[in-house]
């Protein structure tokens, strides 16, 4: 083994070991439990590679700024992120979305990679990788979303000393083109789910635009027929939380409540379903327990699964010859519908539980459009009429 050599600078040595590689030790100032200071390698090819680095580490530590290399590999590292800083701060649903992108697509690819290894282009290289599996923009970047802030906690802690995620290049989310049901198509799946089991429920969410959850969550207390209004203030869920799924009542998907005022027509439909919740309770005795006071139950008053209603919606559209049409669709066409009959931007942001106008402006602006170019038509008119 070569001898060992004082750096430039007078701080840190620098030897070259037995397999060739070149190795700078370097002491941070911390003292063991024996009193003497600790001492930390880095290792290179070159004694000039080794010696740039053993300097910059050495200013690092004489300015303060060093950050000493995280020994946690990243697999291990987003263990301890979900459970200290993830579980306790959101719900249930997120922690399972982030637990599930961590073991699905990150621990595969990166987990035995050591945190002070994981440099930018080995982050990109991932993400590309994800590309050619043909995952959809948006779903590499909820990757990103998840694999930056657990980083950002690692930087944050000192484990790092910087996010390598900063600076990657992500690919553009395309829009998806809003596809309302058109109004004979409207008129056709009125048609047919007038004798459905689920057809209050495809009715109530045609013209109300409710999210399928919030649709499934709603409970008769927040149902005021006297005045022909509906509380939203939470959604049914499903929970993996805890072994063995269940569902639950969680709050909405922002986290707030919003009452919107129901055509009368949407109202007769809720009140046609409480005719059948009280006939099938009746004829179910004392086997009948709606024990979240649900609106839409099943026979026995347990709760609806999302699935189920949607494999159903899905069989109904599709005999339509639509079978393009997702069930999110049935809010989008209710939110054009809106626009097209006279509601403003504001109104429809309140009505669909948007967090800002400029959202739903943003979502169905090709309407706000379409409406605008009628309007001048309309002046138009009324410039021949007076003219």
């Amino acid at each position: 083994m070569a001898r060992m050599k004082r750096n430039a600078n007078g701080s840190g040595c620098i030897r070259q070991r037995a397999d060739g590689r070149w190795e700078g030790i370097y002491s941070t100032g911390e003292v063991d439990g024996a009193g003497k200071y600790k001492k930390h390698s880095i290792y290179g090819k070159t004694q000039d590679e080794v010696r740039k680095r053993l300097t910059q580490i050495t200013g690092e530590i004489d300015e303060g700024t060093y950050t000493a290399p995280s020994k946690y590999r990243l697999s291990d590292w987003l263990t301890n992120w979900l459970e200290v800083y993830v579980r306790p701060s959101v719900k249930d649903f997120t922690y399972d979305s982030y637990t599930g992108i961590c073991r699905n697509y990150i621990i595969p690819c990166l987990g035995n990679i050591k945190l002070k290894e994981l440099s930018t282009i080995r982050v990109q290289k991932f993400y590309n990788s994800l590309q050619d599996r043909n995952l959809s923009a948006k779903t590499i970047r909820n990757i990103h979303g998840v694999l930056h802030r657990a980083l950002e906690r690692a930087y944050l802690d000192g484990e790092i000393r910087q996010n390598p995620t900063e600076r990657c290049v992500l690919p553009q989310v395309k829009k998806p083109k809003i596809e309302p049901l058109e109004d004979e198509d409207i008129t056709r799946f009125l048609e047919a789910i007038k004798e459905h089991r689920y057809g209050n429920i495809f009715f109530l969410t045609l013209f109300t635009g409710l999210r399928q959850g919030e649709v499934l969550g709603l409970t008769w207390d927040c149902v005021d027929m006297q005045n022909n209004t509906i509380l939203i203030n939470k959604q049914l869920r499903r929970s993996t939380h805890h072994k063995g799924a269940t569902y639950i009542l969680d709050s909405t998907k922002n986290g707030k409540e919003r009452e919107i005022a129901i055509a009368p027509s949407v109202m007769m439909v809720l009140a046609k379903q409480k005719a059948w919740q009280e006939e099938c309770a009746r004829e179910a005795g004392s086997a009948w327990d709606n024990g979240m006071d649900l609106v839409f139950t099943n026979e026995l008053g347990g709760h609806l699964c999302h699935p189920t209603v949607y494999n159903n919606y899905k069989k109904i559209v599709t005999e339509l010859g639509l079978e393009n049409k997702r069930f999110h669709d049935l809010r989008h066409t209710y939110a054009v519908a809106s626009l097209e009959n006279g509601d403003d931007i504001k109104t429809l942001q309140d009505n669909l539980g948007h967090a800002t106008a400029s959202f739903t402006l943003d979502k169905y602006g090709h309407v706000n459009k379409a409406m605008k170019q009628r309007s001048a038509m309309n002046m138009q008119r009324f410039i021949n009429k007076v003219s």
